[in-house]
């Protein structure tokens, strides 16, 4: 087994961070991924062979260009920019992390939602030597803002290229009053800041003797120490049926089962549930995990179900408990990050994916839409072009199963999908 796997494998079993690093473009988010890699031990040698001898390399004199083991695509190396989201996997001996390099260009804001939307945490970086007035750009600025919405658990600002301010404290501490009155306005309740240059390493795997004044670990010390996310203690169980599973037959040892993720609670064999939209009541008399029978599951397990009656039960039907009384509607708010080049048409209807479930929906009115310079969001009556982030009015063909994104992902969280294209339309968080 490679190295790479077998540090993989060496981090406990339950717990893996989800990141993504932001920020506005040449902040040096390729080349921090690449430093946490290269000194995680993450790397091959053919892999820095490849990179000390490509023709794209932008490092100066001897360094090694650490972006290009990110920056994956032949324009993007070729333009100095990353253009999609790119996942890296590494792992320490205290934590497993997922790692997803978003781009920094505007136009690309929409490849940052899609790497936000399943993680974590959020890394976002800030050139020190381009904010050291203590005026953020704007990137940044609709970053923290995405982070926000997408309700990622933590921030870490990475105030990186402290190298090129000859590590000045000053500077470290307008960047840091700068983005604590960003944080206030964007209602983010915590975030860290550490000080850090990517191409030289300090203080992203280990501490810097150039920041006495800086008393907080390193970056990766940081993330191996941040808390485990959970879901709100309060949350339901919710399974939407991926797969209805069935063999032997309809003999007396025909096997019925329905297969997805369990999310938001815990079942236990012999637990009451109801099939929704429906309302059906049944009971679960058997929980596999693959082939093996286990007596419960927990929030994230890909689990099959057996229930004690035969249910007219297919995929994107929805099992949840049965004291729960899930808002069921067709009529919904939502905040939406348009995402297609082709602009929001109030006339047209869209596809709505909510978990497995696939039903028509309109939109029936555009309320509001963010004003990213002004940080706060402004009455709007037109429509929603690429990367906007507004909040609509949504109404379904079928009843959905409605929790505030906030409160459950699975079932607070759909994209729109262009019926026409099959382009993926818009991103959409419900809002209760």
């Amino acid at each position: 087994m490679n190295a790479i796997n077998e540090q993989w494998q060496a981090a406990p079993e339950t717990s893996v961070l989800r990141l993504i690093t932001a920020g506005s473009v040449d902040d040096g988010k390729s080349t921090l991924i690449g430093r946490l890699l290269l000194d995680s031990k993450g790397v091959f040698a053919d892999q820095l062979q490849a990179i000390a001898g490509s023709k794209y390399t932008r490092a100066p004199n001897s360094e090694l260009d650490l972006a290009l083991l990110t920056d994956g695509l032949e324009a993007e190396r070729e333009q100095g920019i990353t253009i999609d989201v790119a996942y890296r996997y590494f792992a320490t001996p205290a934590r497993k992390f997922i790692v997803a390099d978003a781009p920094g260009h505007e136009q690309y804001t929409r490849n940052m939602v899609t790497g936000a939307s399943t993680a974590d945490a959020a890394v976002i970086l800030i050139d020190a030597s381009r904010a050291g007035d203590g005026r953020l750009l704007p990137q940044t600025k609709r970053h923290s803002t995405l982070a926000r919405l997408l309700g990622l658990r933590h921030i870490v600002v990475a105030v990186n290229k402290m190298d090129l301010v000859g590590w000045d404290q000053a500077v470290f501490d307008r960047i840091h009053t700068a983005y604590r009155d960003l944080a206030e306005r964007l209602g983010i309740p915590a975030f860290h800041v550490v000080p850090l240059s990517a191409l030289s390493g300090d203080n992203v795997v280990r501490p810097s003797d150039r920041t006495p004044w800086y008393p907080g670990p390193p970056l990766l010390t940081l993330l191996e120490n941040l808390p485990a996310a959970a879901e709100p203690a309060q949350a339901q169980a919710r399974f939407f049926v991926q797969w209805v599973i069935r063999h032997n037959g309809s003999g007396p040892g025909a096997f019925r089962g329905y297969a997805g993720q369990l999310q938001g609670g815990t079942w236990r064999v012999g637990d009451a549930v109801q099939v929704l939209p429906s309302r059906e009541p049944a009971r679960i008399t058997g929980l596999l995990r693959g082939a093996q029978a286990v007596d419960q599951a927990q929030p994230g397990d890909s689990i099959t179900v057996v229930l004690d009656r035969d249910i007219d039960l297919s995929r994107g039907d929805v099992l949840v408990d049965a004291q729960a009384q899930p808002v069921l509607d067709r009529d919904f708010e939502a905040d939406l990050c348009w995402l297609d080049q082709q602009a929001l048409n109030p006339a047209r209807l869209y596809w709505l994916k909510q978990g497995t479930r696939l039903t028509q929906a309109r939109i029936q009115a555009v309320h509001t839409r963010r004003d990213i310079h002004e940080l706060r969001s402004v009455d709007w009556n037109g429509t929603l072009a690429m990367n906007d982030i507004g909040r609509v009015q949504l109404r379904t063909r079928d009843p959905l199963v409605l929790d505030d994104y906030d409160a459950l992902r699975a079932t607070g969280s759909f994209i729109l999908i262009d019926m026409a294209t099959n382009q993926t339309a818009a991103a959409g968080l419900v809002r209760r």
